[in-house]
């Protein structure tokens, strides 16, 4: 299909009529003999003289081809196009960031596969991740890694593919052994920062109390929701524990409720499989659509028409010049 980008440079076809109306015709000077009484001439043969400078007439060619010429001249600057047909494709319009904790209560075994296997509490969490993980296909996301201190394991990308390799490399204590819930939760939102859609998720595993953060994990959770960062948590550790084993529940739930978001416990893999299946209800993913149309300017051939038509009638005056005299 054929557009023109500038449609209303064809308002000036009418132009040269305008000019022809409004200002004077060019005369040019004509070649003229001086004779002493030439008014006696000009009587004695009956004619009448005429100017000295005089319109150059022109013929129905020279009048056609300047329209021609001046008509495919507004016709490039109104810059014809061939447009393709649309390309769709749609891009999610939602952020999401996984931080998991790796301190070193994650090394327990005592996260339950099924009835009868335990695991260990972040290499089950890896599995579960792993499934979340592919269903995810065209989301951006990012990973966080946290011990005692939080790190990007990957900043925000759709290629899933290598956020999982990462998250498989990740091994209990790479962190350091304590809990820094609140850096983490600043990390995040440091990575936030580079996102331009509205809706924001962040969904935090721990399965210990803070204990080693520059910043209070709940006035993170309040500058989390200043910059409209929903955050849900999920306890994966023993509330009734003791020390680093055991899962400060009440700030998980504080940290979720101030940014909207939700708090879950999940005490095996099950349970976790159910938390990530209703993450989707909580937040819906948003899509948005895109679409584009490629377009290749045309302007080039008009002006190389209007090129050839004047090379053509330079041609052909000089060639019929040329003939007069040899003859």
């Amino acid at each position: 299909m054929i557009e023109l980008a500038a449609p209303l440079a064809l308002l000036l076809l009418p132009l040269p009529l305008l000019v022809m109306w409004l200002a004077p015709a060019h005369k040019r000077q004509m070649p003229a003999l001086r004779l002493p009484f030439f008014q006696r001439y000009v009587a004695a043969a009956g004619v009448t003289p005429g100017d000295g400078a005089q319109v150059t007439p022109r013929s129905r060619l020279q009048w056609l081809l300047g329209a021609l010429c001046w008509a495919l001249l507004v016709l490039a600057l109104a810059r014809p196009e061939q447009v393709s047909a649309p390309i769709h494709w749609q891009t999610s319009a939602r952020d999401l960031i996984l931080a998991v904790d790796i301190s070193g209560s994650m090394d327990e075994n005592d996260f339950a596969a099924s009835e009868e296997e335990r695991l260990q509490r972040l290499e089950g969490v890896k599995q579960v991740i792993a499934e979340f993980l592919e269903g995810r296909e065209g989301e951006r996301m990012a990973l966080i890694v946290f011990g005692s201190q939080a790190f990007v394991q990957s900043p925000l990308t759709e290629d899933l593919e290598t956020l999982q390799a990462l998250l498989a490399r990740t091994e209990v204590g790479m962190a350091g052994p304590h809990t820094a819930l609140g850096d983490a939760i600043g990390l995040a939102i440091r990575q936030f920062d580079a996102s331009e859609v509205e809706q924001r998720l962040l969904i935090l595993l721990s399965d210990g109390a803070d204990t080693g953060s520059r910043m209070s994990p709940i006035n993170a959770a309040e500058i989390a929701a200043d910059r409209r960062v929903r955050i849900v948590t999920i306890a994966i550790g023993d509330p009734e524990g003791s020390g680093e084993n055991r899962v400060d529940t009440a700030t998980l739930k504080t940290i979720a409720s101030t940014t909207g978001g939700a708090d879950f416990l999940a005490t095996d893999q099950a349970a976790l499989k159910h938390v990530y299946d209703q993450i989707d209800e909580l937040a819906p993913r948003k899509v948005s659509d895109h679409s584009y149309r490629e377009r290749r300017s045309l302007a080039v051939w008009p002006m190389g028409l209007v090129f050839l038509l004047v090379a053509l009638a330079w041609a052909w005056r000089n060639w019929g010049l040329w003939r007069r005299r040899a003859q």
